[in-house]
């Protein structure tokens, strides 16, 4: 392998892991979540949106934040702060398309991998439908990957690694592993909360556990961009898998 290769393979590593290139990335998916969602009943918005999304919107309506769409711009206008302050420190201002075309087949990697993982266990993680509202069930899949990913992995994982390391005063890797287990169980506990909560189970709490730790090494390796995607790919895997199945 020539130096030039092994140069260019870790600005791909290094540059695909900056907010900036999350913020390019995952923008698809946001756009197409939100229009899905509007599409599918205008009238029952608060409804049909992912779970972690409407928690996320309950939280910022204790702060002033009201309105369907009044997390959604806040959410879009945070990741635009973190693309206008990283693109200040990265070595080149210019958005590389084969960076995204590689983060989308590493995503898909990704998902192949955690999909094997989940083969070994007989439950999977989402409900399965033969129902009409099968678009419905798309959309969630992409919302999940957005919503879930940014709070239980970019707001919990990077919040409880500072606040891990300010206590106990451990090293990167301690105190990264502990908040992927701790953020883990928290995304496994939070699918048994609310009206439409599941009813308790320790084994899905296991394996939602387990699936929390892989998605969140993964966010820690490769950034939220690489985790949302591999998160609403493996749920698209599952829904293909419960629609195609006799």
């Amino acid at each position: 392998m020539t130096q030039t290769k092994i140069i260019s393979e870790l600005n791909y590593w290094r540059e695909t892991h900056s907010p900036l290139y999350s913020f390019i990335f995952t923008l698809p998916l946001f756009l197409i979540y939100e229009i899905g969602i509007f599409a599918i009943s205008a009238s029952d918005l608060p409804l049909l949106r992912n779970g972690a999304d409407v928690l996320m919107r309950q939280i910022l309506e204790i702060f002033g934040v009201f309105g369907v769409y009044g997390f959604s711009g806040t959410f879009l206008i945070g990741f635009i702060v973190a693309f206008l302050r990283q693109k200040k420190n990265l070595m080149s201002s210019t958005i590389r398309g084969e960076y995204l075309l590689t983060m989308f087949f590493e995503s898909i990697g990704w998902a192949i991998f955690l999909t094997i993982v989940m083969m070994w266990i007989p439950t999977y993680l989402m409900i399965s439908t033969k129902d009409s509202r099968l678009l419905q069930h798309v959309v969630l899949a992409i919302g999940a990957g957005i919503y879930e990913e940014f709070a239980f992995r970019v707001v919990l994982i990077t919040g409880l690694s500072h606040v891990i390391g300010f206590i106990f005063q451990w090293n990167e890797l301690a105190k990264n592993m502990t908040a992927i287990l701790l953020s883990a169980m928290l995304f496994s506990g939070f699918h048994f909360i609310g009206i439409y909560g599941e009813l308790p189970s320790i084994n899905l709490f296991i394996i939602r556990t387990l699936a929390g730790i892989v998605l969140g090494g993964i966010y820690v390796m490769r950034g939220f961009g690489v985790a949302a995607y591999t998160h609403t790919i493996y749920d698209l895997f599952v829904l293909v898998k419960f629609t195609t199945s006799s």
